[in-house]
């Protein structure tokens, strides 16, 4: 039997995420693959190093920061996640990731990115957490408030653009239990919202440019699926169990803490009924 967590993204608001793994880190709970989605990969990351508690840690402390998550970067930089901070400073020198706990780890960590060129998601195995850095970076670089990132070649944004929620993949991967970790409520749905900005920001891209027009429809049966599979007890979701105003560029400590403590509640709330999902057969 292998098994699979699938973490959403959707910026500050997945530092639930963070709350549920750090219980089921506590719990010493066995996965092999971990498949991250921008926020979700970046705290996803933390599991496998074995690093419970780092990612609360960081973004509370630095959540203030104007060099960290602002629009002062935005202007300085065009990305509104500080790339020296967010991705040198803090996991070389301020928090320590342990690269090396990481690479050795047995659990398989795929961070999901969306090429522009082809609209479509790529689901990067990290092997080298130090050498491949720029595809989280580019995995949580969210349209219109960052600069493209290019790896060999290739153009990448938010993964989230293309699979917010690569449920499909994991079942195509061949996994018999997948654990999928929301951060919306199970009554949220994407509205219809004008993307003309982006579309014209990106218009030297067209298949991106359909991919953005289309991502709202596509996540909302995205979410009617995972509804479906989870009463059919194909997967086991954890999702927010109540609304949380918190913004997805958050500053206040108060909140951001908040989301986070919502996430540990409700993964203790659900940690006996899947302990049973897991032995089933």
């Amino acid at each position: 039997m292998k098994t699979c967590m699938v973490l959403e993204g959707g910026a500050l608001r997945g530092i639930y995420t963070a709350g549920v793994l750090d219980i089921l880190q506590k719990e010493n709970l066995k996965i092999d693959a971990i498949i991250g989605v921008s926020m979700g990969a970046l705290v996803g990351v933390n599991y496998v190093s074995n690093q419970p508690g780092r990612a609360i840690r960081y973004n509370l402390k630095y959540c203030k920061d104007k060099n960290y998550i602002s629009l002062r970067s935005l202007l300085k930089t065009g990305d509104i996640v500080n790339k020296e901070l967010a991705y040198e400073k803090i996991p070389d020198k301020l928090d320590p990731f342990d690269y090396k706990a990481f690479d050795q780890s047995k659990i398989k960590f795929y961070c999901t990115v969306t090429n522009l060129e082809t609209g479509k998601a790529e689901y990067i195995e990290i092997k080298d957490s130090k050498k491949q850095m720029d595809y989280l970076r580019a995995g949580g670089s969210m349209p219109g408030l960052s600069n493209i990132v290019e790896i060999q070649s290739h153009k990448y944004l938010d993964g989230g653009i293309a699979d917010s929620i690569p449920v499909k993949k994991a079942i195509e991967m061949g996994y018999d239990k997948i654990i999928v970790v929301l951060t919306r409520p199970i009554e949220y749905r994407k509205k219809d919202s004008d993307m003309k900005y982006l579309q014209n920001r990106y218009k030297n891209y067209p298949k991106f440019q359909e991919t953005i027009k289309n991502r709202n429809k596509n996540y909302n049966e995205t979410v009617e699926e995972i509804i479906q599979l989870e009463q059919d007890n194909k997967i086991f979701v954890i999702r927010p169990t109540r609304k949380v105003k918190i913004k997805r560029i958050e500053h206040n400590p108060v909140r951001i803490k908040e989301q986070y403590d919502l996430g540990v509640e409700d993964c203790k709330e659900k940690l006996e009924e899947l302990k049973k999902y897991l032995k089933e057969r």
